[in-house]
């Protein structure tokens, strides 16, 4: 323990160990991101079809999604607390594996043909989601402000190489499965078993001395040696308020736009004649804007600031709300302007969301605001996907998409009302 103290106290007293380190931990990030993508990305691509063959129906074919979603929300709040008390490897690790966990006892639901058992263990696997989205907040942790959005779109863009090799190995995995009595739909949990755990014990090897400790003590120390009134300090709780709740608003809005949009155009174009190879086409190069553009994104965050990029995430998810809404049904690639542009929006909001959140939170309290936002973000997916249906149903697609346009430009006005906070901190940044 001595020891582990004089090696923080090293970098507290030293700015270029602390930049070692945060050149460290983002490598680290990135390697344990390739392994979580691919755990997300295969599991969720088979989920409802085993759902679908254990049922014997289509009757809850959705529960997969709804399970794994709430079970994300659940974890997102322990990884974010855990992470705040005893540090983001143990947050990290532990999350990772329970996702690893979760996808065991699929595979034991699968092979028994339990479906209660399935159900349960798809809320245990959304804990490997969960910390997949979190571990984007600990490259922040050591990054000066001109380095914090760079952080978190390298966590994305290396999360998106496993999100793309995983589901291309849903097929060998399923022949993997079925050669030693597996059910071939279970085949890519084991994918997602070894993924997940593979991302957890890198964070619980490599993640040392801890970013998130370390940035803790170094905000300490800069506490005691700050001499600053009363007042002051009151002033700048209510700037991280405001902070906090701008950046949490921009990713929920934006999260929730684009989820609801997302999920009901596979099935308006299958009104309109479109295959499913038009809908993979579509689906496919609209992840590729989520995620691919992410270093470009998190540059320009950096460069000219939050606030410009967090209006670009709503003008932009607008224009998405409006091209699917007036586009014409029957084109392939009025879809596809439509939901590139949606995942672009989605892309800046959550980028610039996330550095406004970061900067607003102290040390002492910020690994536990993250996991609590998180939990919003993961619910506001959740509710997206769920209404989407409903309005579809009561009103029409064009109703769902316009009402999406509408919900994304209010991300302007709420960053204006904190521009008393943010003029003075990002705005020309």
């Amino acid at each position: 323990m001595n020891k582990q103290k004089e090696q923080i106290k090293e970098y507290i007293e030293s700015p270029e160990k602390q930049q070692k380190l945060y050149k460290r931990t983002l490598i680290v990030v990135i390697l344990a991101q390739v392994f979580g993508g691919a755990g997300l990305a295969v599991g969720v691509t088979v989920g409802a079809l085993l759902a679908q063959d254990l049922l014997g129906s289509d009757s809850a074919t959705g529960l997969p999604s709804m399970l794994f979603t709430l079970g994300a929300a659940g974890a997102a709040l322990f990884v974010g607390r855990a992470s705040q008390r005893y540090g983001r490897r143990f947050g990290l690790t532990a999350g990772f594996l329970g996702g690893a966990l979760g996808a065991i006892g699929i595979i034991i639901a699968a092979v028994s043909e339990n479906i209660i058992l399935l159900f349960f263990t798809l809320l245990i696997y959304g804990a490997g989601s969960a910390t997949n989205l979190q571990a984007r907040y600990a490259g922040t942790d050591l990054a000066n402000l001109n380095q914090r959005a760079k952080a978190v779109s390298m966590a994305m863009v290396s999360s998106t190489l496993g999100a793309v090799a995983g589901p291309n190995l849903v097929s060998v995995m399923g022949n993997i499965a079925e050669s030693i009595g597996i059910p071939a739909l279970a085949g890519p949990f084991i994918l997602a078993a070894a993924a997940y755990f593979f991302a957890g014990l890198i964070f619980f090897i490599l993640l040392r001395p801890d970013p998130f400790i370390v940035a803790k003590e170094i905000r300490l120390a800069e506490a005691l040696a700050n001499t600053q009134s009363a007042a002051a300090e009151a002033e700048s709780l209510e700037k991280d308020k405001r902070g906090i709740f701008a950046g949490a608003f921009i990713m929920i809005i934006s999260q929730f736009t684009m989820v609801s949009i997302m999920t009901m155009t596979p099935i308006h174009m299958g009104h309109y004649g479109h295959g499913l190879n038009d809908v993979g086409f579509v689906i496919g190069l609209h992840v590729g804007a989520m995620y691919l553009p992410s270093l470009i994104t998190g540059y320009l965050v950096d460069k000219i600031g939050r606030v410009n990029m967090a209006f670009a995430s709503g003008i932009t998810l607008m224009l998405a709300g409006i091209s699917a809404a007036f586009g014409p049904a029957e084109s392939t690639m009025a879809h596809v302007t439509a939901l590139v542009l949606l995942g672009l929006g989605w892309n800046f909001g959550l980028i610039s969301g996330t550095a406004m959140l970061v900067d607003a939170t102290p040390a002492n309290t910020r690994a536990k605001s993250q996991g609590s936002v998180d939990v919003w973000i993961s619910l506001a997916g959740a509710i997206g996907g769920g209404l989407s249906g409903v309005i579809v149903a009561k009103a029409s697609y064009m109703t769902l998409t316009l009402s999406g346009a509408l919900l994304a430009v209010s991300i302007i006005p709420v960053v204006i009302l904190t521009a008393g906070y943010l003029r003075g901190w990002r705005w020309n940044h």
